[in-house]
């Protein structure tokens, strides 16, 4: 887990420092950031796996950020985490891209199990999404072999 790279954007320096070595411990590459303009930035020069997400920001909230990120390739898992937890906060963010729903004060075995459960989930799209491109060139090749024959043979 060493090359994963975590952005966790949160306002209070004490969740940012204790989820930041948290994940460190866990061999996780991580980032921090207090406001959202200050994620969408990094998320724009830098490359992150997964994000996790305060949903009150000082700038904006949380969901508005969900679809202010830079997207990447593979597709930037997003965690909404909240002290404010409601169901329409919930809908709200899933509707708008989350992957996940933490509630605060968050506890740190449920936080690495949900980091580990998305990160696995993107590298089995990430592969399967290789394997698909793969599978296309591999037939395209056929096909254009099929057609230089046809029109390398002579018609009678």
């Amino acid at each position: 887990m060493g090359n994963k790279r975590i952005l966790i954007v949160d306002d209070d320096e004490s969740v940012l420092k204790t989820m930041a070595r948290i994940l460190e411990l866990e061999g996780y590459q991580v980032d921090t950031a207090r406001t959202g303009m200050e994620a969408v930035k990094k998320s724009r020069v830098n490359f992150y796996h997964l994000a996790l997400i305060d949903i009150r920001l000082p700038d904006m909230q949380g969901t508005k950020l969900l679809t202010s990120m830079c997207d990447t390739i593979p597709r930037m898992v997003k965690i909404l985490v909240t002290g404010y937890p409601s169901m329409n906060n919930a809908i709200e963010a899933v509707n708008k891209g989350a992957d996940s729903y933490l509630r605060k004060p968050v506890k740190m075995d449920e936080l690495l199990n949900v980091v580990r459960d998305q990160l696995r989930k993107q590298q089995e799209q990430k592969e399967y999404s290789e394997q698909k491109v793969a599978e296309y060139v591999e037939t395209r090749i056929k096909e254009l072999q099929t057609e230089e024959l046809a029109i390398a043979k002579p018609t009678e």
